[in-house]
């Protein structure tokens, strides 16, 4: 998959968590509808400005957007990741994770 196509899936998955239609993003974005459109489907490249702006639009960093799904394998690296996930986390947040796991692992 090509750099454009991986911007475009990613950057509809984020617009999708966020529970907005195309629509509504590209008018808090200031973009035309169709121009989002070929951008999601990797069929444009979003200008520096557009990153900015839908970055903005989402309040998300527009780094969010270049974090591509690559399976991470090394051991040590997803264990310094899951660390930095739940040192974000609140003691109840903390809780719901432990029963989530433990349910997962006992079965």
């Amino acid at each position: 998959m090509n750099p454009a196509a991986q911007f475009g899936r990613r950057l509809r998955e984020i617009r999708k968590s966020h529970k907005l239609k195309i629509g509504e993003l590209a008018e808090k974005a200031d973009t035309g509808v169709k121009h989002l459109g070929r951008v999601e489907r990797g069929e444009k490249q979003p200008s520096f400005e557009l990153i900015i702006a839908l970055a903005a639009a989402m309040s998300v960093s527009a780094a969010k957007f270049f974090e591509f799904d690559q399976p991470q394998a090394d051991p040590k690296v997803l264990r310094r990741q899951l660390d930095q996930f739940l040192a974000r986390r609140d003691a109840k947040q903390l809780q719901q994770i432990q029963r989530v796991l433990a349910a997962f692992f006992d079965s």
